[in-house]
């Protein structure tokens, strides 16, 4: 029984991820503030209420307890109106248009405009749509106008990164993590609504990351310059950094490996352009996984490598390891190669040992090369994205963003 709770495929391995995903939907309900906006939720749920509130956070939990709704969880439609209440209110800028990126404990708006959190509230109306909640086609009208106005650049068929908070000026710097979420929004998007613009956006990013990435021995640049030139050497001297850390980020390439692979099987692509993606998105996991997995001695995915794929950054991700299991099991479904079926087990069986905490819910954010709990990047447990979709992904249509995909199956 041990051994076939982590064997793709399985009754017992569903079973276990159903319970694992029941597990985590208790653990955040405590997410709302009185706004609406998400609290940064701590070691054992309970909110860190001095802490700022995020939107990208808010917009997570929104998508969750959405996901959440349709397995019939109670009291999830409740919260995700809560996030909507907070992305149409607190978090809205009514002056100026847009979602800050944060408001403090007192209700202070944090400074800019990020596409990092523009693709998330994206994601998160969507999800609310698919659900059929009060406001959320309010919400993504609006999220849809800013994101094309203000963050889609047509002519380079990519996404900016940031604005200054009154949209007047923009910042130099260009980067593939806000691009990798505005793939996952435009494809959400596009299987909520209908609108195939969506798709045709997030294939174009797609064509760049691969482009970039083939070049460069299937690590992907992260970071770039205004003409769209990659800096390999951005944020050397912050290698961790939360958000744009130096080097190769492995998770990265799982997480696109992913998100390639979705787009491929529903983009209404000819055989050969379809294989021709999947086999990108192969290239990607397998060069993330050889140069991340056990690469200090110790099991677990490092956080980032240089450019020869050596570790910079030892410690562990939860989101990581939550990324290996989708991509390992979208692969394998898709495949049916047996490698990936090896890796989803044994990756799935390192988060059971090591992430789950069995004491007070969630997963642990954070460990270092020794596979001990540490908080130096992710103190607490901010939120349940990573580590719900991968209960959830594996055992789903692999060409359907997860919300729509969970709803078809629950009807």
């Amino acid at each position: 029984m041990t051994e076939t709770i982590y064997t793709y495929g399985t009754a017992e391995n569903a079973q276990f991820l159903a319970e694992q995903r029941d597990a985590l939907f208790n653990f955040g309900t405590r997410f709302p503030s009185e706004e609406g906006s998400s609290y940064w939720l701590g070691d054992d749920g309970t909110p860190w209420v001095g802490r700022d509130r995020a939107t990208w956070i808010t917009c997570r939990m929104t998508h969750v307890y959405a996901l959440a709704a349709f397995t019939g969880f109670e009291g999830a439609e409740k919260l995700v109106d809560a996030g909507l209440k907070g992305l149409l209110g607190q978090l809205h800028d009514d002056d100026n248009d847009g979602w800050y990126p944060a408001v403090s404990a007192q209700g202070e708006p944090a400074a800019d405009k990020q596409c990092y959190a523009h693709a998330f509230v994206l994601l998160a109306a969507s999800s609310a749509l698919a659900l059929g909640r009060p406001g959320a086609k309010e919400l993504l009208e609006k999220a849809q106008n800013v994101f094309l106005e203000r963050f889609w650049d047509d002519g380079a068929g990519l996404s900016v990164d940031t604005w200054n908070t009154a949209f007047t000026q923009l910042d130099s710097y260009r980067g593939l993590n806000a691009n990798m979420h505005s793939v996952e929004a435009f494809l959400a998007v596009s299987d909520v609504t209908g609108d195939e613009s969506w798709r045709k956006r997030a294939g174009s990013i797609i064509s760049h990351v691969i482009e970039w990435a083939e070049a460069n021995e299937w690590r992907i640049p992260e970071h770039f310059t205004e003409q769209w030139v990659a800096d390999l050497e951005y944020n050397s001297d912050r290698p961790d950094d939360q958000f744009k850390p130096y080097g190769a980020t492995p998770g990265h390439g799982i997480e696109w490996a992913r998100l390639i692979t979705q787009y491929a099987l529903s983009a209404g692509l000819n055989e050969q352009e379809k294989q021709k993606l999947i086999e990108a998105a192969e290239q990607l996991f397998t060069r993330a996984m050889a140069d991340a997995w056990n690469a200090d001695g110790a099991e677990g995915i490092v956080y980032t490598t240089d450019w020869q794929g050596k570790p910079v950054v030892h410690d562990r991700m939860h989101w990581t390891l939550a990324e290996a299991i989708n991509t390992s099991a979208v692969l394998a479904r898709v495949t049916g190669k047996e490698e990936y079926k090896n890796w989803y087990a044994t990756v799935l069986q390192y988060v059971d040992e090591y992430l789950i905490d069995r004491d007070n819910g969630s997963w642990f954010h954070q460990l270092d090369r020794e596979n001990k709990i540490v908080d130096t990047v992710w103190p607490g447990k901010a939120d349940l994205y990573h580590a719900v979709q991968s209960m959830m992904i594996p055992v789903h249509d692999p060409a359907l963003s997860v919300a729509v995909a969970v709803k078809n199956q629950a009807e």
